[in-house]
């Protein structure tokens, strides 16, 4: 392991990170709020410790897999914590631990928020928490490997590291391609949702900060309300689009531009879609026929349209709200905490699992249960006609198995801290899965304020291991990574 190179890294992506901060002060500026010098004088710490950085720690040859690891856990880590300063030069938050987790939880794509009074933070700000997500979604990584091909290291262990899912998929044979390719479907999709937006009565500013906090299957709104604060069904639906296209993998868009339309054709995708459709059309008849519109006087469509809308949004992670689904009866509630364990396709910036993952090992129990009816088979789980290797389903299995130990252990600490049983258990799953709204004291209509430091500093934790997947980070705590050159 050589530290010189992962700060090398790690230093230069800071300068992206100090980069983008400059627009947020532009945002700023523009609306002469008075918070523009604190993003500026963070921008410029960044910047400077970016540089210095880098070139105090230039090296030649190829990045190996344990540094990729460290490269990328520490390069977000540094993201969040550098990110943090606009929120404390600025004044809007006055200690560190919950600056650096409503950092952490933007480039994570979290969404958990420590704001209880969205609308009173000026827009700069407003812009930042947006724009974090918007550079998480895709990933800093993902960005550095595709506009600086100069680093002159090999990036496929940066992206292995950084991209979620359980394999990432090369479009080009060159990494760098392939990143760029990302990013221009990345980029034409938002260029397009902030267009439908504005069409449906937004302003440029609203539009493109829920935009950014779609694609990235975010979830931070610039309304209290979150998007229950846009009383229009138009939005609503566009955003349920763009949160299910956010969802999807990314290396199918692209191919759906370059005219090969291979949705129907992907397993995955097609398990996806019917799951989200089938918590939905769950979601509506348990509303209507349990009565939770009775109050409201809602009819059949807008319960069909929270249903859709609550399903894709927790699905994807992406955690925007337009009803409070605590006031839903009890199985509707069970439904939504389900899907906090499903999460979008592979090669999406959705988090949680992942849904090829829960297909994996759906596939795999139902082979073991025709093991035990034909004990002399031979018999292989399948995903349409090809067989999946042992070494990924075993994969697969013992992230399953991480992902509920990491699960338990984060509650069970929240609860020593003394937060309720529900909500350790909400927003431990809430924060692993890079969802935002849990149960609880942090369900939908409430926020991660009122937490104490040490939970919030856990929580931070959670939502970096599970935004990297859960290996990326926990190998950093094995002694073997740490041996050698």
């Amino acid at each position: 392991m050589s530290l010189r190179r992962v700060l090398n890294v790690v230093g230069l992506l800071q300068v992206f990170v100090g980069l983008s901060m400059l627009v947020a002060g532009g945002v700023s500026l523009f609306y002469m709020e008075g918070d523009s010098l604190g993003i500026f004088l963070a921008a410029a710490v960044t910047i400077v410790f970016g540089i210095l950085a880098f070139r105090l720690t230039k090296f030649k040859g190829e990045i190996r897999s344990r540094e990729g690891f460290a490269m990328v856990t520490f390069a977000w880590a540094g993201a969040a914590l550098f990110g943090a300063l606009p929120y404390l030069f600025t004044g809007t938050v006055q200690e560190v631990i919950p600056a650096f987790f409503e950092s952490m939880s933007g480039f994570t794509t979290t969404g958990a928020t420590i704001f209880s009074e969205i609308e009173d933070l000026p827009h700069g700000i407003l812009f930042w928490r947006s724009f974090t997500h918007w550079l998480g979604g895709m990933g800093i990584i993902v960005l550095a490997i595709a506009i600086l091909p100069y680093l002159g290291v090999g990036g496929m262990q940066l992206f292995k590291a950084e991209v979620p899912g359980p394999t990432p998929e090369r479009l080009r044979p060159r990494i760098t391609q392939t990143a760029k390719l990302l990013w221009y479907v990345y980029l034409g999709m938002t260029v397009l949702q902030t267009a439908l937006l504005m069409f449906g009565g937004m302003d440029l500013f609203d539009a493109s900060t829920h935009t950014f906090a779609t694609l990235a299957t975010g979830g931070f709104s610039t309304k209290n309300n979150s998007i229950a604060g846009f009383d229009s069904a138009y939005i609503h639906y566009v955003i349920i689009i763009f949160m299910y296209l956010a969802g999807i993998n990314f290396a199918l868009h692209f191919r759906a531009v370059t005219g090969h339309l291979d949705y129907f054709k992907d397993h995955e995708w097609r398990f996806f879609t019917t799951l989200l459709l089938a918590a939905s059309a769950t979601l509506m008849v348990l509303n209507l026929a349990g009565g939770s519109y009775e109050l409201t006087g809602a009819g059949v469509e807008e319960a069909f349209r929270e249903g859709l809308f609550q399903s894709v949004a927790i699905g994807t992670t992406t955690g925007f709200v337009t009803a409070d689904y605590e006031l839903w009866v009890p199985a509707a509630q069970m439904v939504i905490f389900l899907l906090f364990f499903t999460g979008g396709m592979a090669g999406s910036t959705g988090g949680s699992m992942k849904s090829v993952r829960v297909l994996l090992l759906l596939k795999q129990t139902a082979m073991e249960l025709r093991k035990h009816l034909h004990p002399r088979a031979v018999l292989l789980a399948r995903v349409g006609r090809r067989p999946v290797k042992g070494d990924v389903l075993a994969n697969v299995i013992g992230f399953v198995l991480l992902y509920g130990l990491l699960w338990v252990a984060g509650a069970m600490i929240l609860s020593l801290l003394g937060i309720d049983f529900l909500t350790s258990l909400g927003a431990s799953a809430a924060t692993v899965g890079n969802i935002g709204p849990g149960l609880g004291g942090v369900g939908p209509t409430d926020n991660y304020g009122w937490m104490s430091e040490p939970a919030l500093g856990i929580m931070s934790f959670l939502m970096l291991v599970g935004r990297l997947e859960i290996y990326t980070v926990l190998l950093l705590f094995h002694p073997e990574t740490w041996k050698g050159r």
